[in-house]
């Protein structure tokens, strides 16, 4: 039997996030957005420890025969890891310090970095540690180099957050607890308290120059006041990530809402996957805290003096001329707005939007017209991430409070959304909307509205009108402003009873079956990609043009991927968008020529799901919520959906085509799974994302 290739989905991921540092490395990138690449990079890699590799931790803990099952060895897969994020962060550090920071000082924009405030900005700073930072700082002694407190006995380090590892030595005379001699070294930690103070502190500006100093060094600078009778020998910073992935042994008895709840509060008790430290860190001082809290090797990584750099997401330089690119402002949709009433527009047609492209203000309309229209009796979704100040969560309390059926399925297993969820399920319960928890074994990770309302036929008779809602991404107004996603509303009737079928399962675990329009997996998504790819496969074999384009987020599942290649190799041309995790491998000989991969990462956060099949010259194009990963084929509840009106196919291609044609944006990933630049050429250049911005904003 022939052994495929395959790529380690995570070493995937990290090539994927490497790309993320290409945007930051890139001068034609304006400075502003080069510095929140760098965020975005940092803030990836801190989850990527928090689930993967404390996936990968557990996998190498099990008993050597479980180990010999995996298709891979954990071990050296977290070695592999710890290479490659070495590398990465070399390249992050030249990158910001050597490359960034000096052209934000030409660009008279000066972070301060290990180096004395001027004069004016020593006042200032003191004041703000006086009057707000000192509020908030909790000093915990440690021991002395001979003796070490319990650590049952100190407070527990939060995941996440910053510290500082300190040691001191009293000053002559000083006044000192009976534990402490005078000539012990002292070792204790401080919280830097970035969630309370803003991490960037902004100073007056000199001479025309904006000026910005880290809360770190703020707190350095007045040690003094936290330590008194104390000498500082050495301050370094530190954090911890732990394991946060929700372990729920059993969701099928019980109460699932409680466990996950549970499981929340032990999130701070979870062990450590990553105890980063400032590389200057003396060896005795770093063995301490290893001692501490227990600590393995493994979980060690040295990193320079300023850490959570996450946080220059929140650096403010917006309003610093030059440095950023004017915002693309959210499109209208002029055949949306030229009726009075979503409902009716979408009765007379399917009606097909882009986000971020164009405004997502038509979905909240949606809602709301919905809550206040007397005939609307009945409103069900499937909410898997919503905003913190939900618009659609209030509306849907409204229409609960105005008499109408409102059934709301609440993905509460949703990682890192689970405690907003939780609190709104809550209070839409209180305005009396039904609401349905999450299902055991599965996460509902489908974005579905349905909509029923009442009229009169001409002879006077009642019939139920059906409206959905069907989208690649979340109901959530504020990502949608980033996430690039479709929406179609449609009233189909095939599409809605479909729809009708995948509710009655949400409400009632009602089997669903037949179905002829929607794919929803686990029952027929996958199914009806294998067929469709086959019919590719069949038309290829017949000498006919044969080709598919698969747009995801990730593709792991081996099926899938083995059908990619049993296409390639019998002449389908298979060409792939993939943002993150790519495990199939293309250009191999023999197995994969003919396939393309490429990852798309720009100014939008490429999220929707595609699905282009030629089927010899009569196109057929799906979109859905679902990647091609194990996850949503087979523990997910997904739905994707046709496009059968040809205008809006057409739409569709148009995006896939501004991508594929992408000479700027864009990287092929290699036989190696590696990210390659395209080679300029002398076609025009394209950026995709402003292409259909721009192509939208014209034709729309």
């Amino acid at each position: 039997m022939e052994i495929l290739p395959y790529l380690n989905r995570d070493v995937s991921w990290l090539s994927f996030n490497e790309r993320v540092l290409d945007e930051a490395s890139d001068p034609d990138v304006p400075l502003a957005n080069r510095v929140k690449f760098l965020a975005i990079y940092s803030s990836n890699l801190d989850e990527f420890f928090r689930v993967r590799v404390a996936a990968l931790r557990s996998l190498s803990a099990l008993p050597e025969k479980k180990q010999r099952q995996l298709p891979f060895d954990p071990q050296e897969v977290l070695s592999e890891i710890a290479q490659l994020v070495g590398r990465q962060r070399q390249r992050f550090d030249e990158l910001f310090e050597g490359e960034l920071v000096p052209i934000l000082k030409q660009s008279k924009v000066v972070i301060y970095q290990n180096e004395p405030f001027l004069d004016v900005h020593q006042q200032e700073a003191a004041d703000l540690f006086h009057s707000t930072v000192l509020a908030y700082l909790q000093p915990v002694f440690v021991g002395t180099h001979r003796r070490m407190k319990r650590r049952d006995r100190l407070p527990l380090l939060e995941s996440q957050s910053l510290y500082f590892a300190l040691s001191m030595r009293p000053h002559q005379g000083a006044a000192l607890p009976d534990t402490v001699s005078p000539d012990d070294i002292v070792m204790a930690y401080l919280n830097v308290p970035k969630e309370n103070v803003s991490r960037f502190v902004e100073l007056s500006p000199v001479d025309g120059v904006a000026y910005f100093a880290f809360l770190d060094d703020i707190i350095r600078a007045n040690l003094s006041r936290v330590f008194p009778g104390y000498q500082i020998l050495g301050c370094y910073s530190f954090k911890l990530n732990r394991a946060e992935d929700l372990n729920i042994d059993d969701e099928f008895r019980g109460n699932l809402v409680k466990k996950i709840k549970d499981q929340l509060a032990r999130r701070k008790t979870a062990p450590p996957v990553r105890f980063l430290y400032d590389e200057a860190m003396p060896p005795n001082l770093l063995e301490r805290f290893v001692n501490l809290f227990r600590l393995q090797e493994e979980d060690l990584m040295a990193a320079g003096r300023y850490l959570n750099l996450s946080d220059l997401m929140k650096l403010p330089l917006a309003k610093q001329a030059g440095l950023t690119v004017p915002v693309l402002p959210a499109l209208p949709c002029r055949e949306l707005d030229g009726f009075e009433s979503m409902l009716e527009a979408i009765g007379q047609r399917d009606r097909l939007l882009h986000f971020p492209y164009q405004s997502y203000s038509y979905v909240l309309r949606f809602f709301n017209e919905a809550a206040i229209d007397p005939l609307v009796y009945s409103i069900q979704v499937a909410l898997y991430r919503i905003a913190a100040d939900s618009v659609i969560a209030n509306a849907l309390m409204s229409a609960a409070r105005n008499g109408k059926r409102v059934t709301v399925f609440v993905e509460v297993k949703a990682r890192y959304d689970e405690a907003n969820n939780l609190r709104w399920a809550k209070a839409m319960k209180k305005a009396g909307v039904n609401i349905i928890y999450s299902l055991p074994g599965v996460k509902v990770h489908a974005k579905i509205a349905l909509v029923k309302r009442r009229s009169a036929t001409a002879q006077g008779r009642r019939k139920s009108e059906r409206y959905a809602y069907l989208s690649t991404g979340n109901f959530n107004e504020v990502t949608a402003e980033v996430y690039t996603d479709h929406g179609l509303f449609t009233s189909h009737a095939g599409m809605v009873k479909d729809l009708e079928k995948v509710f009655a399962y949400l409400k009632k675990q009602k089997p669903i079956s037949r179905l002829n329009h929607l794919l929803v997996a686990p029952v027929n998504l996958q199914q009806h990609y294998l067929r469709l790819i086959e019919r590719e496969m069949d038309l290829a074999r017949q000498g006919k043009e044969a080709r598919l384009v698969i747009k995801v987020n990730g593709l792991e599942d081996a099926v899938m991927i083995n059908r990619l290649y049993a296409a390639s190799q019998v002449g389908v041309q298979v060409r792939l968008i993939i943002r993150g995790v790519c495990c199939l491998l293309p250009g191999v000989p023999g197995i994969s020529e003919g396939v393309e991969v490429i990852r798309l990462v720009d100014q939008f956060l490429e999220h929707s799901r595609v699905a282009f099949f030629n089927n010899d010259g009569q196109p057929q194009i799906y979109l859905a919520s679902a990647d091609w990963m194990n996850r949503n084929l087979y523990h997910r509840i997904e739905v994707g959906f046709p496009i059968y009106d040809p205008a809006l196919r057409e739409e569709i291609f148009q995006l896939l085509d501004f991508q594929l044609n992408d000479t700027l944006k864009i990287r092929q990933i290699d036989e190696q799974g590696q990210n390659q630049t395209v080679e300029p050429s002398h076609k025009p250049a394209v950026r995709a994302q402003l292409a259909m911005y721009n192509w939208l904003k014209q034709y729309r």
